[in-house]
């Protein structure tokens, strides 16, 4: 256990020295329990704002990572490989959005059936996960999305993923599915002011 004879301090040295994310439970079995590691890592997080370096919450833990608008200066010609085909960025989607989600309620809401091997990608990447199974039938395996999908893609919670305004304006939606909910409210308004003629 280490000396808490400055707790901000010794919340600072386990957050840095740990390679991966570390929930306030894991840091207080370092740091002994009598440290509030909430008020701590306020104070850290306060600190290190407008810095080089930043604490980050992801989820229910915490790391430190570098300024995103710095993070240009650390890419060198590192390029990630992974590329999702459209079948794994639809899946990933539906996963992120519906979670937790079956195989068979992926492929009903796709339209098609997926094959084994595009959740087996998404897991390899770390984004997704088992998550249990349903209590139905056949007791189908769940899937949801993982720590390391909310840190690849920069979002603290799965709150921040875009909403369907959010993405209109970015113009991510298909014209054909826009044309088609501009006729569903047109529709719903005439047969609105149809009843209201009737009455």
């Amino acid at each position: 256990m280490i000396d808490a004879g400055d707790p901000v301090r010794a919340v600072e040295a386990v957050l840095f020295a740990s390679e991966v994310p570390l929930g306030v439970d894991e840091i207080r079995a370092y740091v002994g329990p009598e440290v509030d590691v909430r008020a701590a890592l306020a104070a850290l997080a306060d600190f290190y704002a407008g810095r080089g370096i930043e604490l980050v919450r992801r989820g229910d833990r915490w790391h430190f990572q570098t300024a995103a608008d710095l993070a240009h200066l650390l890419r060198r010609d590192r390029e990630d490989s992974r590329k999702l085909s459209r079948a794994g960025i639809e899946t990933l989607a539906i996963i992120a959005y519906h979670e937790p989600v079956t195989r068979a309620e992926i492929e009903a809401i796709r339209g098609v059936q997926i094959s084994k091997g595009t959740i087996d990608v998404l897991m390899e990447a770390g984004w997704v996960r088992p998550a249990g199974r349903r209590e139905v039938p056949g007791r189908p395996l769940m899937y949801a999305t993982t720590p390391g999908f909310l840190s690849h893609f920069g979002l603290a919670t799965r709150r921040d993923l875009p909403g369907i305004e959010d993405l209109k304006v970015a113009g991510l939606l298909d014209p054909v599915d826009l044309a088609l909910e501009q006729l569903d409210a047109a529709e719903a308004a005439a047969e609105s002011e149809t009843v209201a003629d009737d009455e």
